[in-house]
């Protein structure tokens, strides 16, 4: 539930679309995950494309979570079963603090459009060293489920009874 009389606190956010073989004219899912991200009102702070390499992500991830500009990552790709799919393997070294029930929920939601094929789904998420990291699978309709059926209410600072953002100031708590 949204309480309309909290005020909104805009997230800074990094997208990340993780591909061998897109580019920026072809990233159709990460263009619409930036669509959905500007239309909540949140800032779409960095933007690129890494090919599907555990270290080359590993080090994506690293600086943008050394960026002081950047709140949370949402990454496009690399999560499903195959040889070349390794975004889960790249957030694990991560050493972060993983949020299993992102993944969990995402797949409950994703198998009342795609049935049995959201098994293939490794979506997930962590928590390192204050940024949030959200994985999404690369299908234009991954995106939108995972947005709609929680990444907009969990990243609106005014979702009741709790969200991710008012979790924000305390992240580095030790």
């Amino acid at each position: 539930m949204i309480d309309d009389s909290l005020p909104f606190i805009p997230v800074n956010i990094a997208l990340l679309t993780v591909s061998d073989t897109r580019d920026a004219s072809t990233d159709k899912s990460g263009d619409r995950l930036a669509g959905l991200i500007e239309a909540a009102g949140h800032q779409l702070v960095r933007r690129m494309i890494v090919r599907d390499d555990v270290e080359a992500l590993v080090g994506q991830f690293e600086a943008w979570i050394e960026d002081e500009a950047v709140d949370c990552i949402i990454s496009t790709g690399g999560t499903g079963v195959t040889g070349r799919d390794v975004t889960p393997e790249a957030i694990d070294r991560l050493d972060g603090k993983s949020i299993p029930g992102f993944g969990e929920l995402f797949r409950w939601l994703s198998y009342a459009n795609i049935g049995t094929s959201t098994i293939q789904s490794r979506a997930c998420a962590a928590v390192v060293r204050g940024t949030y990291i959200f994985a999404l699978p690369g299908s234009t309709g991954a995106v939108a489920d995972g947005w709609n059926g929680i990444l907009s209410t969990q990243l609106d600072s005014r979702h009741k009874p709790c969200n991710f953002v008012e979790l924000m100031p305390r992240l580095r708590e030790v």
